[in-house]
């Protein structure tokens, strides 16, 4: 599903990437990485041409090489294809896939939500019950690799900026870690998904490049590419956002606009536009 940003404060173009692509070192690519990091898996390419399609796989536009879908979905052929998971929320309906104790709950022992999806909160307070959910969403991240995706997009990172004051920055940041290590054991690379405030962290949290919702609009950008360089991907959903994304950025980052649905393509609210 869509997953747009609450704001609480708050690619060059790879021909003929598919599963069999040669890889390259995340360490040759990525501002920051050190020898120590290299490994079999890399970023998307910079500035190149995206489509967003996590609200349903579509035939993509002409003109682009780098597409995000859902982990139940197939990669798009020949593209450099990124895998979403939801990776710190349940889907909405979907509790009973998760125990019933790695649900987070407030005081009174009711499950707390993220109202603006309908979707329970995961219990990530503790060590042990990260690893449990690290394990689960691990064989969602296993099932992207085998289907030849060659990164993955965990969402609701900033999911701690919505449950109060039960959850904080070091219990996300625990559960990231863990998933980055699964990713890159699988050969993908790991984006960091909005959560613009602890772009600093990336490279102790073993995160590769990034996906910034709404960063033209709340003029966030500029921090993402302090942390990540150029690899920085860029959805926006208003014709101000992409505005402003594509004068500050347009030359350098990969930028679309889509509707906050994230429609596929012939469907009645399907919105893409680019620089």
């Amino acid at each position: 599903m869509s997953r747009t940003q609450v704001h609480t404060s708050r690619k060059p173009v790879l021909a003929g990437i598919g599963a069999t692509a040669v890889l390259v070192t995340a360490a040759a690519l990525v501002p920051g990485s050190t020898p120590a990091e290299a490994a079999d898996y890399a970023p998307p390419p910079a500035h190149a041409g995206f489509d967003y399609q996590i609200g349903g796989a579509y035939t993509p536009p002409a003109g682009v090489t780098v597409v995000s879908r859902d982990h139940t979905a197939s990669p798009a052929p020949g593209l450099y294809n990124i895998c979403y998971v939801n990776a710190f929320q349940a889907q909405p309906g979907a509790e009973q896939d998760w125990d019933d104790d790695l649900l987070l709950r407030d005081a009174n022992g009711d499950v707390v939500y993220d109202t603006d999806w309908g979707e329970a909160f995961l219990d990530i307070r503790t060590a042990g019950k990260r690893e449990r959910i690290a394990e689960k969403v691990g064989t969602w991240i296993d099932g992207c690799a085998d289907k030849g995706f060659q990164a993955v997009e965990p969402d609701n990172y900033d999911s701690y900026t919505r449950a109060g004051d039960l959850l904080d920055a070091a219990d996300a940041q625990g559960l990231i870690k863990l998933l980055a290590e699964r990713a890159h054991s699988d050969g993908l690379a790991i984006g960091q998904k909005n959560t613009v405030e602890l772009a600093p962290n990336r490279e102790a949290n073993g995160l590769d490049f990034a996906v910034a919702e709404e960063c033209g609009e709340w003029d966030e950008c500029g921090d993402y590419t302090a942390e990540f360089g150029d690899r920085v991907i860029v959805v926006e959903y208003t014709a101000k956002g992409l505005s402003k994304a594509c004068a500050g950025f347009g030359d350098e980052l990969s930028i679309v606009r889509r509707d906050r649905d994230v429609s596929p393509k012939g469907s009645s609210g399907y919105v893409r536009e680019t620089c």
